[in-house]
């Protein structure tokens, strides 16, 4: 996945707004939008810290998006790991116990279900 989709997806995802982001992060809008649509490729590192904090995302895994550094298979799967688990996490303050319920019903299932294959 692209650096600007992962950030695209990941403010989406939170419901933000460019502006929103803006305000927030310090960093002007057209140049969120620059990153989001792949026209800049190689943010600063500062950059993507505030995004990774402001966004709860890993950072590795956007360092890794732009190139800045390498991950090993390891390292990444991990990452990826990771940022499931946030958004499980996010996901979970937003939730009625009810919902929660059916979500650890649901986990339940999928682990019966990869125990049986």
């Amino acid at each position: 996945m692209s650096l600007g989709t992962k950030l695209k997806d990941a403010r989406e995802h939170l419901q933000l707004t460019l502006r929103q982001v803006e305000e927030a992060s310090g960093i002007s809008n057209a140049y969120l939008s620059q990153l989001e649509n792949g026209k800049i490729l190689k943010p600063s590192a500062n950059i993507l810290y505030k995004l990774s904090t402001l966004y709860k995302v890993n950072l590795n895994s956007l360092l890794a998006a732009a190139g800045i550094i390498t991950t090993s298979d390891k390292s990444a799967e991990l990452s990826r790991e990771d940022e499931v688990l946030n958004n499980i996490a996010f996901y979970a303050e937003n939730l009625s116990s009810d919902e929660k319920s059916q979500v650890l019903e649901y986990i339940k299932f999928l682990r019966h279900k990869k125990k049986k294959a």
